[in-house]
């Protein structure tokens, strides 16, 4: 019973659903910016570079493989141009989501810098009493 209750509590608690949300999100977003680079920046780089595509870039370690059952398999090859695909990906991802975040703590600043409301004015005994005060301290 109390472990259930512990994790009930835990589960419900504001920060778990907003990290579930987060992921969630993340998630989509990463696939946007994927989308992004593949289909929006890489073809103009592509279209720079001769029509060659970064996916397309290999290194041949061996014509043709043989499988354990002794078919032919093909090539085995070194995708390093994937591998530059991903890093270019990563690069974008990473610049937007600074990009984001540097937004949101302008934000967090612009709240944090409003001004705050003066006192409360005192009240007749309240002015008498700091008098008093300050007379003790002379």
């Amino acid at each position: 019973m109390g472990f259930l209750k512990e994790f009930k509590e835990f589960a419900i608690k504001g920060n778990v659903i907003d990290l579930a949300v987060a992921v969630i999100i993340g998630g989509a977003f990463g696939k946007i910016v994927s989308s992004f680079v593949k289909d929006v920046v890489m073809p103009p780089i592509g279209m720079l570079l001769g029509g060659m595509e970064f996916t397309d870039l290999a290194i041949v370690l061996q014509e043709n493989s043989i499988g354990p059952a002794g078919e032919e398999q093909g090539p085995v090859l070194l995708n390093y141009g994937i591998f530059i695909q991903n890093v270019v990906d990563f690069v974008i991802i990473a610049v937007v989501i600074f990009i984001a975040v540097k937004a949101l703590n302008s934000l967090k600043k612009k709240e944090a810098v409003a001004p705050t409301p003066p006192p409360p004015a005192l009240t007749k005994s309240e002015v008498l009493l700091e008098e008093i005060r300050d007379l003790l301290k002379k």
